[in-house]
């Protein structure tokens, strides 16, 4: 069996982590031959609860943890890191500004970043979860110098399986049996969903999904539009956001990290846009078409393979606008101490 790896799960006592972290420990992310250290951090308050998750995990018996550690010191949490996987984040209150929320977030993830510089080893893979998580991810990559930005992602899978789901139920299949479709720009309604790629497979045959569904009002319409605003539909209908599904993308997302996507599939990620072939400037954090070829071991960088696609047609609008977050962003840097 192989040396364990050592993983960090952030925001832990929270209803995400809660739904992730069985998934993490049983195998289904990181292989049924993969000893895992889970290491759990949340802020104090919340270390009680956090210790009945690890009582759970402990409980649940899983050969594959090694160890559970539970705490809320960064020189405890981020030591020595194969893959951090930062979900905790500060949320939007009521009467909250927009820029007061982004502040608040560069604090804590300008925190993070320098944590996983100073602790944990160069060639940690670094997943940003927590809202507004393009930003989030930015800042804690520009916080860490001396891991490479290529390290660094963002969760936009989410987006990516609402928008898979959306054409499985319009077509009557499974979500398995539609592939390629992209999100491109910010994890946020100004995503721009596309399909102009994508494949599904009906009654044993690959087809493109404008040929399947053959309605351009559609797919040009509602679909975008619901893809944009789920996250909003389920807390509206919840009363909370989306933990089992948001869990379940994390999960995709980290397996593709660490084994590779499938051949002849893409999938979508928030990664940095230096060196991209569609026009998008340098230096943001940006959700692409992304192909990963090698499996990821312990030591080995991050090899992303950005698509040369071109009937994406929104991305150039949405640049503008993460273009004027990142100069936002870049007025807390640096943050006083």
């Amino acid at each position: 069996m192989s040396e364990p790896i050592r993983v960090l799960v952030t925001g832990a006592a929270g209803q995400i982590a809660y739904s992730l972290l069985y998934s993490i420990g049983n195998g289904s992310v990181f292989g049924k031959d993969q000893p895992i250290i889970l290491v759990l951090l949340d802020i104090t308050p919340m270390m009680g609860v956090l210790d009945g998750v690890l009582m759970e995990l402990q409980d649940c018996a899983l050969p594959l943890l090694k160890d559970v550690i539970a705490t809320d010191k960064e020189e405890i949490a981020f030591k020595d890191l194969d893959v951090a996987i930062l979900v905790g984040s500060m949320p939007r209150r009521e009467g909250m500004e927009r820029k007061d929320l982004l502040k608040a977030n560069v604090k804590i993830f300008k925190i993070q970043g320098a944590a996983l510089e100073k602790y944990a080893k160069k060639s940690v893979k670094v997943i940003v979860v927590g809202n507004p998580a393009n930003t989030n991810c930015l800042t804690a990559s520009k916080s860490a110098p001396s891991i490479p930005k290529e390290n660094f992602s963002c969760l936009t899978r989410l987006d990516h399986n609402r928008a898979k789901a959306q054409i499985a139920l319009k077509l009557g299949v499974t979500a398995d049996d539609v592939k390629n479709v992209i999100i491109w720009g910010n994890h946020s309604s100004t995503q721009y969903p596309d399909v102009n790629h994508a494949k599904v497979t009906l009654q044993g045959k690959e087809v493109g999904v404008y040929e399947a569904i053959k309605d351009d009002n559609w797919l040009k319409g509602e679909f975008i539009t619901t893809v944009q605003q789920r996250g909003a539909d389920v807390i509206k209908a919840r009363k909370l956001s989306s933990a089992m599904s948001a869990a379940k993308a994390i999960a995709d997302h980290v397996r593709n990290i660490w084994f590779g996507t499938p051949e002849g599939e893409f999938v979508s990620m928030g990664v940095i846009s230096d060196g991209n072939s569609y026009g998008i400037p340098d230096d943001l954090l940006y959700s692409f078409p992304v192909t990963i070829k090698v499996r990821i071991r312990p030591g080995s960088l991050l090899k992303v393979s950005l698509l040369m696609i071109s009937h994406a047609r929104k991305w150039i609008l949405l640049r503008r606008n993460w273009q004027k977050k990142k100069k936002q962003l870049l007025n807390f840097f640096p943050l006083p101490d």
